[in-house]
């Protein structure tokens, strides 16, 4: 057995940013840094983005996955995506790599008890940053953050009292855990997923057209934003730390945070029609594109079969918007010249709207609508958005990778940081890891040596 004491000391970092968040902007490149080190040992997609946010911000992520398995998203191809992929690397697929840039990746399997003492000197010695002018080269990890089920973490000798009792850093380690129904309550113990989730929160029972079963949205909500929920919670975590000098633990689940995002409709539903009884409660409508508040709001078809999008948000806008139209007189109807009136009469302001729209095509309209100040714009599909929209390269939303080792042409395009910062740029520094692509490196600088690495391995520990 290893002792988790190390084999080789390391000399005094210059900078320690395990005492906190260190926000740096190098002169001379003007990439933007934050001094975290994070150990991410989460899978499939609402830690992952979390964590991904968090690198892209320049924290220093290490992935820990299964040995010979990974993440299962990587196995996660869509129809027809093999033909991206050489076939010497199987453990690879688009679905992992929108959500794992600039992390690197070591193997451990944490049913072994080596495996888990590996995870704890990793928290208490930390692992040399990702270089650059402010590479993190010294000093335990920051935080943890990790998607098992309630009471698993504890269970491996990993829970937060068991992280916390690990000196210095232990007190100061800031613990993230999501799971799909939180730590407490009848379904504690229960998987999340995140269909589910929404399904239970009721946000699947709002979406979709009017009449007809619910539909599902096109991307992952509620693991989309439990991980935007938990970076911003780490962050504030983090600036607590700077004034109490100790970590705290952090709980968020895919069903609080898909409960969260009922806002309007979920106060109309518990604080309107209660005196009702049962029957007659609001209990939400499925509206397709339209809004429950606002009137015109939503899609509509033009005469070349394309649709854009509309709204007035209010009445100059409803105005103005009939103004461009060439509907100046419905602007002027006493029927529609307040919010309430409009959504009253919803179904006849969407049939003369869409009569009208069926007039001229896409282009034509967005011609019209163009410097208007209005809200519009055109439906678009994902390669119109990410290949052919020009706010897009404007914005540097496509990232793409050369010389990317997985896939036969050498080619990977990634979709970008969504937030900028002023005076500063965020890089990619590492691509979508390869699984373990990082295990001896890391295991290297915890003191291990190639004949000990090799033990590792051939034991089913790495």
């Amino acid at each position: 057995m290893f002792s988790t004491t190390p084999k080789h000391p390391k000399p005094e970092p210059v900078l320690n940013f395990s005492t906190g968040i260190s926000i740096s902007i190098s002169i001379g490149s003007n990439i933007f840094y934050i001094g975290l080190k994070i150990l991410d040992l989460t899978r499939v997609l609402a830690g992952p983005f979390c964590t991904q946010i968090l690198a892209d911000y320049g924290a220093s992520v290490l992935k820990i996955e299964q040995p010979g398995v990974g993440d299962e998203t990587r196995q996660w191809r869509t129809a027809g995506e093999s033909q991206k992929w050489k076939d010497e690397h199987p453990l690879m697929s688009l679905y992992f790599a929108a959500v794992n840039r600039n992390k690197r990746s070591v193997t451990l399997n944490l049913k072994e008890k080596r495996g888990v003492e590996i995870v704890k000197q990793l928290i208490t010695e930390g692992w040399d940053g990702d270089g650059g002018p402010h590479g993190n080269t010294g000093g335990g990890a920051d935080v943890v953050v990790h998607n098992f089920l309630p009471g698993k973490m504890e269970a491996m000798g990993l829970g937060y009292d068991d992280l916390k009792k690990l000196g210095s850093v232990g007190e100061r380690l800031i613990y993230a855990g999501v799971s799909g129904y939180g730590p407490r309550g009848p379904s504690a113990q229960r998987a999340g997923y995140d269909a589910i989730a929404l399904a239970e929160a009721g946000l699947l029972h709002i979406t979709g057209e009017e009449g007809r079963a619910p539909v599902k949205p096109g991307v992952a909500m509620a693991d989309l934003c439990t991980g935007l929920y938990a970076h911003g919670a780490i962050l504030a975590a983090v600036n607590q730390r700077e004034r109490t000098g100790v970590g705290c633990l952090i709980e968020g689940s895919l069903f609080e945070s898909s409960v969260s995002l009922l806002i309007n409709v979920g106060l109309a539903s518990m604080n309107l029609d209660v005196d009702k009884g049962p029957e007659k409660r609001r209990r939400g409508k499925r509206l397709g594109l339209g809004h429950p508040n606002l009137v015109p709001y939503g899609g509509f078809e033009t005469r070349d079969g394309k649709m854009l999008f509309v709204a007035a948000n209010n009445n100059r806008q409803w105005k103005g918007f009939c103004e461009r139209m060439g509907i100046a007189g419905l602007g002027q109807d006493g029927r529609f010249n307040t919010n309430d009136g409009r959504v009253e009469n919803r179904e006849e302001i969407n049939r003369i709207l869409q009569g009208r729209f069926r007039e001229k095509t896409k282009e034509e309209w967005l011609a019209i609508f163009e410097g208007s100040g209005l809200p519009y714009g055109a439906i678009n599909d994902p390669v119109e958005a990410l290949e052919e929209h020009p706010q897009t390269k404007a914005r540097d939303m496509v990232i793409e990778v050369d010389d990317f080792e997985a896939a036969r042409d050498g080619v990977l395009k990634l979709i970008g940081p969504a937030m900028k910062f002023e005076g500063s740029k965020m890089k990619l520094r590492i691509k979508p890891p390869l699984l373990g692509e990082h295990t001896d490196e890391v295991l290297s600088q915890l003191g291990y040596d190639a004949t000990e690495v090799t033990e590792l391995r051939n034991s089913g520990v790495v």
